[in-house]
């Protein structure tokens, strides 16, 4: 880690941290423990950060233990995304309301108050990025999005321990950010307890300046350097990016897709987690009366039946069809249509499956399979 501006702060910096970005008017969002896991909510102070809590994650298994030290930021990534502040699973685009000669429409207003966002790990930078993609970067921009992405001030936190699912070093987003913060923290749990902090923008810097803190030594930063280092060194997952378009449009017929969809429940789960997929529904619903009504945007999952479903029936009918279709998109044809894999290495996918099905796992024996062929 190497930076001439970095700063030193102490863990009780973080609760001026909540207070200044609070007082310059955002709504304040972080990781917090709730229902057994660790999950990202409003923040009333920074008493409510995962104080000395750690993830264990494996194929469909999530449990939280104690740790040994009071570290903030000392878990991996629970089951929600940023998606769900920036992309809401639910959200009125408008309701319209009869009147005496016709209907009144009123537009959903948008956010009172810009977000920050504590916590981002460097995976979820590069999550928050291709969503940028998906829904600013093309000819027609999705205005809830951006107004809910605009001005958003974003606390990124240098990954320290990784879970067992996490395979971001292979994906090359991670563990450490590089761009894409306000500021960024590094907490060093190696001798004193302490965060180095660095601005990534003149907001960040303006920010920081406000907190206590000192100058970061050479020390400080061969500390956070080696933390940042180990955590690649304990990816719990890897996976060969070589080609993985090629490989996966050759191998649309390959026996592992029978063998998976035997396991898939087909429940979407996957694509709830995951903090790229974008894919949403429309629904109109009008009260009894007939007096109200309103257009509604819901996330929506290309493992449901109905998501290919055209005149006639769905194109992707069986859970084999659907899981492939998920699988080749997001590690596959991603890359034609938006520049980029669709997978950020976080490893949700496979913790959260149900079944365990391991998406480094499926492609590794797809691999496998290819080069063992005659």
């Amino acid at each position: 880690m190497q930076s001439t501006t970095a700063s030193v702060i102490e863990p009780g910096a973080l609760e001026s941290l909540v207070e200044a970005l609070r007082s310059r008017g955002f709504r304040v969002l972080g990781p917090k423990v709730r229902y057994g896991a660790i999950v990202y909510d409003d923040l009333a102070s920074a008493a409510d950060l995962p104080i000395g809590w750690k993830d264990v994650q494996e194929p469909g298994r999530y449990r939280l233990e104690r740790r040994a030290d009071d570290a903030r930021f000392g878990y991996a990534v629970g089951p929600h995304s940023w998606k769900q502040f920036l992309f809401p699973p639910r959200l009125r685009l408008w309701a319209a309301s009869r009147t005496g000669d016709g209907f009144e429409v009123t537009q959903e207003p948008p956010p009172d108050r810009p977000l920050a966002l504590i916590g981002v790990r460097a995976c979820e930078l590069h999550g928050i990025a291709i969503q940028d993609t998906v829904f600013l970067g093309g000819p027609h921009t999705d205005d809830e999005y951006a107004a809910r992405r605009r001005d958003a001030f974003v606390v990124a936190v240098n990954c320290f321990e990784p879970a067992g699912t996490c395979f971001c070093v292979s994906m090359g987003t991670g563990p450490r950010a590089e761009s894409g913060y306000d500021l960024a923290l590094t907490e060093v749990m190696d001798g004193p307890h302490r965060l180095v902090a660095e601005a990534g923008s003149d907001r960040g810097a303006a920010v920081l300046a406000e907190l206590p803190r000192r100058d970061a030594t050479a020390a400080d930063l061969e500390a956070a350097g080696r933390a940042v280092a180990g955590a690649a060194e304990r990816m719990g997952r890897s996976v060969d990016t070589d080609d993985l378009p090629g490989l996966l449009s050759r191998n649309l017929e390959h026996p592992r897709w029978d063998d998976v969809a035997d396991r898939c429940l087909t429940c979407g789960n996957c694509t709830l987690v995951c903090p790229t997929c974008f894919c949403s529904g429309v629904e109109d619903h009008t009260d009894l009366t007939g007096q109200h009504a309103e257009r509604v945007r819901v996330w929506d999952s290309c493992f449901g039946v109905e998501h290919s479903y055209m005149h006639g029936g769905p194109i992707r009918s069986t859970g084999r069809s659907r899981y492939r279709q998920w699988l080749t998109h997001k590690f596959g044809t991603w890359h034609e249509q938006f520049g980029s894999s669709g997978c950020i290495g976080c490893g949700r996918c496979i913790t959260w499956c149900p079944v365990g099905i391991d998406v480094t796992e499926e492609l590794a024996a797809i691999r496998a399979g290819e080069e063992g062929s005659p």
